[in-house]
C-alpha cells in the first residue's frame, strides 16, 4: 500500500519523537551549532567593543580631535528670520513685536544678576585687552571663570532703557556674535591691506573689527549711519579662548550691537556685515561664515 504523502512528513521533520531529532538533527548536534554561533558572535562583539574603546582613548573630552578641519567661526545676528529679513511698519506695533521679544530673550542671560557669582565670572574690563589664558584644556584645574559682559555695554541697544530697541523710532538694533569654537583664538588683521578702505578706521589693537555696508551699489546711499555698541566696536580678545561646555559652562560671548539710525524708509535695503582677521575666511556657499547679509525694510505709510 503506498505511503500517504501527508503521513506527518513535515511534522516529523520539525520533531521526530521516535528518534528525538529536531529538524533532522539530534540534540547534541544542535548544542554544537549553538555553541559555535555563540562563540562566533561573541568574538565579533568583542572586536567591535574593543575597536570603539581604542578609538575613545584617542579622543579628548574637552576639544575636537580634528579641530584643524573646523571651519572659521560663523557670524550670526539676533533677531534672525529664515530669509534674513527684517520688515516692519512704524505704525504697527505687532509688525515688530517678535523682533523685540527675540532680542529681550537673547539678552536675558547677560543680565547683571546672572553674572554676579565671583567663582564663575570675573571683570575683564570695558576696554579691549589681550587673550585671557586660563590654563591648558586638558589639565586638573577644572571649571574656568568667564569674563563678564554687562548688557549695559550695548548702550541704547541693551534693552535696559528702551525695551523696543529703537524699532518704534525707525532706528532698529540687531545683536551680532561670533559663534563659539573650542580653544579658538581669532587673530586681528596684520595690516590694513586686506580691509576695505572705509573699514580701516575700525582696526585697533586686541579687537576683531566688524564692519557693515551696503551689499549692492544702488543701496550705497540708503544705509545711512551705522552705530556700533560694545567693546571697541568689535570682538575683544580677552573673551578668548573658549574652553568648551565642560570647563566653561557659564561662558558668555562678547556682543556687538548695530543700530541703523538713518535707513531709507519704504524700500528694501540689503546690508552685508563682515569681521576681519588673519584666521577668519569667507565662503560664498556659506552665507554666515565670517559674514552675513540682512535685508531691512522700514515702512511708515
Amino acid at each position: 500500500m503506498p505511503k500517504d504523502k501527508d503521513d506527518g512528513g513535515w511534522k516529523k521533520f520539525l520533531w521526530n519523537s521516535d528518534t528525538g531529532e529536531l529538524m533532522g538533527r539530534t540534540g547534541g548536534s544542535w548544542f554544537k551549532i549553538t555553541l559555535f554561533y555563540v562563540i562566533f558572535y561573541g568574538c565579533l562583539a568583542g572586536i567591535f567593543v574593543g575597536t570603539i574603546q581604542a578609538m575613545l582613548l584617542t579622543l579628548s573630552s574637552y576639544k575636537p580631535t580634528w579641530q584643524d578641519r573646523v571651519a572659521p567661526p560663523g557670524l550670526t545676528h539676533t533677531p534672525r528670520s529664515d530669509k534674513a529679513e527684517l520688515s516692519f511698519n512704524l505704525n504697527d506695533v505687532e509688525s515688530y513685536l517678535s523682533y523685540t521679544k527675540s532680542l529681550r530673550d537673547f539678552l536675558a542671560k547677560y543680565d547683571d544678576e546672572k553674572q554676579a557669582d565671583p567663582t564663575k565670572f570675573e571683570d575683564c574690563g570695558d576696554e579691549p585687552a589681550d587673550y585671557k589664558h586660563r590654563g591648558d584644556l586638558e589639565s586638573d584645574v577644572g571649571s574656568r571663570r568667564a569674563c563678564k559682559f554687562p548688557r549695559a555695554l550695548l548702550g541704547p541697544c541693551s534693552g535696559i532703557e528702551d525695551r523696543n530697541f529703537g524699532f518704534t523710532e525707525g532706528k532698529p538694533c540687531i545683536i551680532v556674535k561670533l559663534n563659539r569654537i573650542v580653544n579658538y583664538r581669532p587673530r586681528p588683521p596684520a595690516s590694513n591691506e586686506s580691509i576695505p578702505v572705509d573699514a580701516q578706521s575700525k582696526v585697533q589693537a586686541n579687537v576683531i573689527p566688524l564692519y557693515c555696508t551696503s551689499k549692492k551699489e544702488e543701496d550705497a546711499g540708503k544705509v545711512g549711519e551705522v552705530k556700533y555698541h560694545g567693546i571697541g566696536g568689535g570682538f575683544p580678545l580677552q573673551y578668548y579662548p573658549y574652553y568648551g561646555k565642560l570647563l566653561h559652562p557659564q561662558y558668555l560671548q562678547p556682543l556687538v550691537a548695530l543700530q541703523f539710525t538713518n535707513l531709507t524708509m519704504n524700500t528694501e535695503v540689503r546690508i552685508e556685515c563682515k569681521v576681519f582677521g588673519q584666521n577668519i575666511y569667507y565662503n560664498e556657499k556659506d552665507r554666515y561664515q565670517g559674514r552675513f547679509e540682512i535685508k531691512i525694510q522700514i515702512n511708515n505709510l
